[in-house]
């Protein structure tokens, strides 16, 4: 059984390069795979190991970035390495929005829990946002939620502006992270009563039961177990081998559905080319799991 830890924190961090390669020896050295992302103004991380390693690893990152706490972050487990290799990436923003996170105390009560979350959006004049990407909002939501349909996080901005400040805003994103950098952008524009999901979807997920909750479908995580259910088990859905994208257990049966080569949102958009090789790929994945060896593209996806 692996550990995931999901984590960020808003903090000036200097020396990146150097940081960088710490950060890099330090997965390697404790067997740790995931990502983490560092900038100017913080870190956002992803990583799996051992439990004991991965405890080890947070208290030594922490050391390196002189980190007392982080911002939020949540903890589950996975039966199988989600994720393939260690990585640290060097970016300008943690979240790409062409917008700088200032030394601000954030009022706490604007960080609602999921206990109080679900008195807070059940509210008629709440306007519940889901700051996700559109296939990740498809995978499961909360009920009456809306979507900007925004493939690209830079456009954020442009749909925010459009909302109505009068009106209460409740934000949640999978972990926290991205609400955090669309709050900044409404507080700059005069909006008053804004509201995010404390430790995001995660963390209602592992504290609400199912019976008392309001959310509907499946979590969609970037890493090999692609979809979290209630209580952060294992989900049903699987990534198609052509388009990348998330399919369900419905989606498997349809005629468009070819194991790694296509699913209904790519069948008519790949080429015979395209296909042919993916055919070619997931051919080679099969005999390799006859064999008992693993082929060296083979995703875990499960």
């Amino acid at each position: 059984m692996f550990t995931v830890f999901g984590f960020y924190k808003f903090q000036k961090i200097n020396n990146l390069k150097k940081n960088q390669k710490i950060l890099n020896n330090l997965l390697i050295n404790k067997n740790i795979n995931g990502s983490i992302i560092i900038s100017k103004e913080g870190l956002n991380g992803s990583i799996s190991g051992i439990d004991k390693d991965i405890k080890t690893t947070i208290i030594k990152l922490k050391k390196i970035l002189n980190i007392k706490k982080f911002d939020s972050f949540n903890i589950s487990k996975s039966k199988f390495r989600p994720f393939h290799q260690p990585k640290v990436k060097i970016k300008k923003e943690v979240v790409p929005m062409d917008l700088k996170i200032p030394n601000r105390i954030k009022k706490k009560s604007s960080y609602i829990d999921p206990i109080k979350w679900n008195q807070l959006i059940k509210k008629k004049k709440t306007f519940l946002l889901d700051a996700r990407k559109p296939f990740e909002h498809k995978v499961g939501s909360f009920k009456k939620s809306v979507n900007p349909n925004i493939g690209n996080f830079r456009d954020f901005p442009k749909y925010l502006k459009k909302l109505n400040k009068d009106r209460p805003i409740a934000m949640f994103c999978t972990g926290g992270i991205r609400c955090e950098k669309a709050s900044v952008y409404l507080e700059k524009k005069g909006f008053k009563n804004i509201y995010q999901l404390k430790g995001g979807i995660l963390n209602y997920l592992k504290k609400i039961k199912q019976k008392n909750s309001l959310w509907k479908g499946e979590c969609f995580v970037f890493d090999n177990r692609v979809s979290l259910k209630h209580g952060l088990a294992q989900g049903t859905y699987s990534i198609c081998g052509g388009c990348r994208q998330p399919i369900s257990v419905k989606d498997k049966k349809l005629r468009t559905y070819e194991e790694g080569v296509t699913c209904s949102n790519c069948f008519d958009k790949l080429s015979k080319n395209q296909k042919s090789r993916f055919r070619m790929r997931q051919s080679q994945i099969y005999k390799a799991k006859l064999s008992g060896k693993k082929y060296n593209f083979q995703k875990e996806f499960k």
